[in-house]
């Protein structure tokens, strides 16, 4: 992990923070040798050339960097959380009724070939 994705993960509000986690641990699951790096202002998991951009906002966290088609059906289970082209606005309420076998789909998909 560089230090300026370091530094951002460290200064995450504590209301946000546990969801941050959650998807850092789940990404570390599938590929425990994935990078992060900061780009576009956010942390960035990075498996040979695919990113996941996380990033977290005052009422949870945001996905971006997916390519449409590539979220494990994930969208068409919650389509209330896509939040424009190519983003998934998730807060820890709507986080509660997902499952990490779900996360697990929508971060395999991105992340995999």
């Amino acid at each position: 992990m560089d230090d300026a994705a370091r530094d951002y993960i460290e200064a995450i509000p504590a209301g946000q923070r546990p969801l941050f986690d959650r998807i850092h641990r789940l990404v570390r699951e599938l590929h425990p040798d994935a990078g992060v790096v900061l780009s576009y202002k956010m942390p960035t998991f990075v498996v040979g050339d695919r990113r996941l951009y996380v990033g977290a906002w005052r009422h949870g966290v945001s996905f971006y960097g997916w390519e449409e088609g590539r979220d494990a059906g994930f969208l068409t289970r919650h389509p209330e959380l896509r939040s424009g082209k190519g983003t998934i606005r998730l807060r820890p309420e709507d986080a509660d009724g997902i499952t990490d076998e779900e996360l697990l789909g929508l971060i395999g998909a991105a992340l995999d070939r």
